[in-house]
């Protein structure tokens, strides 16, 4: 059964909880229920960033940070995101989502906590090891650990649409996990979780770019960051980014790494802006995207009995 419409389980003040509606169209109790939940959270918007955020002015060994303060929003999902791989923001500020070994996509209302729609890849099953997903304007990408790519438009609630698949080459380089657009360069970023180049660009960390020039046209480079300053007094033994944002506002790369637990921020040159631990609740972040009014949104993936959840902050 498709989770169409389903209201998401609020664990904050924005919206208290509420049993899943499982009907294609909401009742008029949850419609009420999004609708407060919207103002609520655009309420707290208007906060003083203070109460909020860390201050910005505090390097990475701060104790303060941004994901230590109370988030303002955070919504439990269902079974079918148990495994939730990679979230991305579209064009028109639509969060989409997917699941890790399936082409499934999902649509999720992160400002009300709904369930909005779901589309499936194929007129079969696409089955795959899925670590990214980003929207180039109205068209959507994701990326297999392999570095595949799967080129679609998004469907309507309950559609099977059409994909074209782009094999990037990369897969003896790096093992993928995070992919998103960087509009000044017209490329796409694909995040290397793990680094299979020898050489000096081993210790480092590495964002391939994959220039969007045409219909098939594509140009390769990559940006390698060395991984010294960003570990710097953290107790990281290593960096394996699980998904990669542009930060609408100042252009620079946000990156999360579940494994350990870290928030990493670069501009798009490899200059090093900040690197902390993600706060507490946060454990197995697989998905991070930051929207145009300096929402952080990050998802963390679910296990037996902990349900996966995408949960919002104050970034700017």
């Amino acid at each position: 059964m498709r989770p169409t419409a389903v209201l998401l389980l609020a664990t904050m003040s924005v919206g208290a909880g509420c049993r899943p509606d499982s009907s294609a169209a909401m009742s008029r109790k949850d419609s009420v229920t999004v609708t407060e939940r919207t103002a609520r959270l655009a309420a707290a918007l208007t906060q003083p960033v203070r109460d909020s955020i860390a201050d910005s002015t505090a390097d990475s060994s701060a104790a303060a940070n941004v994901t230590e303060r109370p988030p303002i929003a955070k919504w439990l999902l269902g079974s079918y995101l148990l495994e939730i791989s990679g979230i991305a923001l579209t064009s028109d500020g639509r969060l989409l989502a997917h699941a890790d070994e399936g082409a499934r996509i999902f649509e999720i209302d992160y400002r009300g906590g709904r369930m909005v729609r779901t589309f499936d890849l194929g007129k079969e099953p696409v089955i795959g090891d899925f670590e990214g997903i980003t929207a180039v304007n109205d068209t959507l990408y994701l990326l297999t650990s392999t570095g595949m790519l799967y080129q679609f438009q998004a469907g309507k609630d309950g559609s099977r649409v059409q994909y074209t698949k782009h094999d990037t080459g990369l897969k003896a380089e790096c093992e993928f996990e995070g992919v998103a657009y960087d509009p000044s360069i017209r490329s796409l970023l694909l995040a290397c979780k793990n680094v299979y180049t020898k050489g000096p660009i081993q210790d480092s960390l590495v964002i391939h770019r994959w220039k969007l020039s045409g219909a098939s046209d594509t140009v390769r480079s990559h940006l390698s960051v060395a991984l010294a300053p960003i570990i710097g007094p953290n107790d990281w033994k290593n960096l394996h980014p699980s998904d990669i944002t542009v930060d609408p506002t100042s252009g620079n790369y946000v990156l999360v790494a579940a494994d350990e637990s870290a928030l990493i921020e670069i501009t798009p040159a490899g200059e090093l802006i900040s690197a902390r631990p993600l706060g507490p609740g946060l454990a197995h972040a697989e998905g991070v995207a930051v929207t145009k009014d300096n929402i952080l949104i990050i998802s963390t993936e679910g296990e037996a009995k902990l349900r996966a959840a995408v949960t919002l902050f104050r970034w700017r």
